[in-house]
């Protein structure tokens, strides 16, 4: 356990059953009795009952109250313990944060962040925040200073509570909240549940360099708890992520939507013309050094604006239990190897560029995007028929593609990968024919070009010149891209 700071705890009996009910942080004003589930406010030496709070679905996580770990802030390793944990519903879904009581007594949050995890302290802004409803959607404001891009903005509630927390949101009542992101990475999240709203500043972290200490430990019964019947076909369906809001059923592939956990109420959505993967589910291979598995699969359909030609790709999400997330996409592009980017890229004003932890990367695609079919599981509630407006960006470095809704923008960055890296990285050697694409090329031109290529190249001019001259004239030109993706995902958003 991480070690406590020098002040007094304190602990009283529960107004509502007499168990014993602690404070570890000053700065907690509410607590969770965690026998009753009566929720109690703090005001000196006094506990007075609320209400009782509601039950917490299991999302499985291997989190739970009093892990412990270590985390380097400000070039200090601070060690901190996890004393509260709150579940909230939002547009996009239900997420999980954690109140983390640093040994200098102080509260920061670990909350979900695009399948992973973030880090976040509370800040003074430097000055006073507008209303939620005045952040626009890929606006551009500033915290003390620094410009931030505005990724998300709508409305969300607390769902449920558990343990010692700050002040607490009234529960069930949706309240503001909006989510910025600096080009370095960093995220600011506003909430709006009381004024003035609460501010902090976080990056994304990855468990394993918490040294967490204290977590839950994985059984087979954990695993069978995670069985249920889809409420489509009565097939048993099993679950395999803690994280997945949404699966498909293996046998009649309905998406079955699990915001209220397993065991609550279980809605589905069925499918038909389905899309076989190539790469089948389940299936295991390193990319870049790291192990993943397949766990999902999408196919979605683009068309580009003022065209109604549609194109198509599909989307592989992976996992590794240590990284999160990624997806490889396979498009008319080839394949690509992209993950979500915890900062947001700074676009410029024009939208033909993009500059991301000091690359600037050139607009080659603008599209509209929806999703068709889905396969297996999903960190974000994904849904047939999400529409989103997309722009794919690249440089000499890699790749960039940004995804916005109406109420949330994602980006994810990545890089090209040729035919026979993904061939190799999952063993399939019998699908190579299949699975094989024009493989990417160098972002930039060689150096020097052959004088047969420059003869050649004068030869097209010359013949092109002449064809010009002899036609009448044609008042315009038609241009259309091959279209595809470098590999976005569907609203996987922040904190959700």
């Amino acid at each position: 356990m991480a070690t406590s700071p020098t002040q007094r705890s304190y602990r009283a009996p529960c107004p509502g059953c007499g168990a014993p009910v602690e404070f570890r942080s000053a700065q907690s004003t509410h607590a969770v009795c965690g026998y009753c589930q009566s929720t109690v406010v703090r005001s000196g030496d006094v506990l007075t009952r609320l209400g009782k709070m509601a039950e917490l679905f299991d999302d499985h996580s291997p989190l739970q109250l009093m892990a412990s770990g270590r985390i380097a802030l400000d070039g200090k390793d601070v060690s901190f313990t996890l004393i509260g944990r709150l579940q909230y519903k939002g547009d996009a879904g239900v997420w999980t944060e954690w109140a983390a009581f640093l040994n200098d007594g102080t509260l920061a949050t670990l909350g979900e962040d695009n399948g992973a995890y973030v880090f976040t302290r509370p800040i003074d802004p430097g000055r006073e925040m507008p209303e939620a409803a005045r952040f626009r959607i890929g606006s551009t404001t500033a915290i003390n200073g620094k410009p931030y891009s505005v990724a998300y903005s709508g409305q969300a509630q607390l769902i449920s509570a558990q343990g010692e927390l700050p002040k607490l949101p009234p529960l069930g009542q949706p309240f503001g909240m909006v989510e910025l992101r600096s080009s370095d990475g960093e995220v600011v999240s506003v909430e709006y549940a009381h004024m003035p709203p609460h501010v902090e500043r976080g990056r994304a972290v990855l468990l394993e360099d918490l040294q967490l200490q204290g977590l839950k430990d994985e059984s087979v019964k954990d695993e069978k708890g995670r069985q249920f019947n889809c409420p489509h076909c009565g097939a048993p369906v099993q679950v395999q992520l803690s994280s997945t809001k949404s699966i498909t059923c293996g046998s009649c592939a309905s998406i079955i939507s699990l915001d209220s956990g397993v065991g609550g109420e279980l809605r589905s959505a069925e499918q038909d013309e389905p899309v076989q993967p190539l790469i089948p589910l389940g299936s295991k291979g390193q990319l870049q050094g790291v192990h993943w598995q397949v766990v999902g699969f999408q196919h979605r359909m683009g068309v580009e604006p003022g065209d109604d030609e549609h194109f198509g790709w599909s989307e592989y999400l992976l996992y590794n239990q240590k990284r999160g997330f990624a997806f490889l996409v396979d498009s008319e592009e080839g394949w690509s190897f992209v993950r979500p980017t915890t900062g947001a890229p700074q676009m410029a004003a024009s939208g033909r560029s993009a500059t991301y932890l000091g690359t600037t990367y050139q607009l080659k695609y603008t599209y509209e995007a929806e999703t068709t079919y889905v396969l297996g599981e999903f960190y974000w509630q994904v849904e047939r028929g999400q529409k989103t407006s997309n722009r794919d960006f690249e440089s000499a470095k890699g790749l960039l593609s940004m995804e916005q809704s109406a109420n949330e923008i994602t980006w994810s960055a990545g890089d090209k990968l040729a035919s026979d890296a993904v061939v190799q990285a999952f063993g399939l050697g019998d699908k190579k024919d299949v699975l094989q694409r024009d493989d990417p090329g160098p972002f930039v031109a060689k150096s020097g070009l052959g004088c047969g290529t420059i003869i050649l190249i004068a030869v097209i001019i010359i013949i092109l010149l002449i064809i010009l001259s002899n036609c009448s004239g044609s008042s315009g030109s038609g241009y259309r891209s091959s279209g595809g993706s470098f590999g976005g995902f569907s609203t996987g958003g922040g904190h959700k």
